[in-house]
This record gives structure tokens, sequence and C-alpha cells, in this order.
């Protein structure tokens, strides 16, 4: 199953979404601002993005400026700050069995699911 880690008011995820819909592809869609990720699942996405929590940290939101740049945080902590909000989880993320991307550029997706 495909799923797209998805928020409708950001253009490059609409992009993602866009680009899943031109393939053809059967998909599921997870608004993680309405649904948010638990720990455990952001673990596991990690794993399959092989990426740490820092390179998935959205770092110019006003939020990571304003309470966490300053901070030198460790994975269980980041992970716990994009729980807790999940605006700073980079987007939009692509899941295909057990891989991931992050679908920017939208190559990224073509080359997952290719």
């Amino acid at each position: 199953m495909i799923t797209i880690y998805h928020n409708p008011r950001c253009t490059k995820s609409r992009e993602g979404l866009k680009t899943l819909e031109n393939l053809g592809c059967k998909f599921e869609v997870r608004e993680y601002l309405k649904q948010p990720l638990s720990e455990k699942e952001l673990k596991n996405l990690l794993g399959k993005l092989n990426m740490s929590p820092m390179e998935l940290v959205r770092t110019e939101e006003k939020i990571w400026k304003e309470n966490y740049r300053e901070r030198d945080l460790t994975d269980d902590e980041l992970i716990r700050v994009m729980t807790e909000n999940p605006k700073l989880i980079q987007r939009p993320i692509v899941e295909k069995d057990e891989k991931a991307v992050v679908g920017r550029p939208t190559k990224n997706i073509e080359d997952l699911l290719n």
C-alpha cells in the first residue's frame, strides 16, 4: 500500500499528491496535521526514509526558530517535538512497503514507485 503524508495547504505536498494521481497509483492520504503520527509511527517512518530525526525537521518554521533552534535535542526529543508539532515534519512523505521518500522534488516519488 502507498501512503502520502499530506498537508493540503502546502504547494509541494499538493504537487506530490498530483504526481501520485498522474502515475495512476492507488494510495491513501493521511493529513498528518489532522491525524498526527505517534512517536512509534514516526520512528518507523524515519527508518523507512533512512533519515535522522533532524533531517526531517522543517527548521524554517516559526515554532522551530522560536522554541527549539538553540537547543541541543536528542533524537528521541526531536521525535517527541515533531509528534507534538507535526507542522515541523518535512512534506510530503510517500511511503510504500518498507521504503519512503520526502517528495521534493517529485522525482523522488517517481523513483520510489518505479
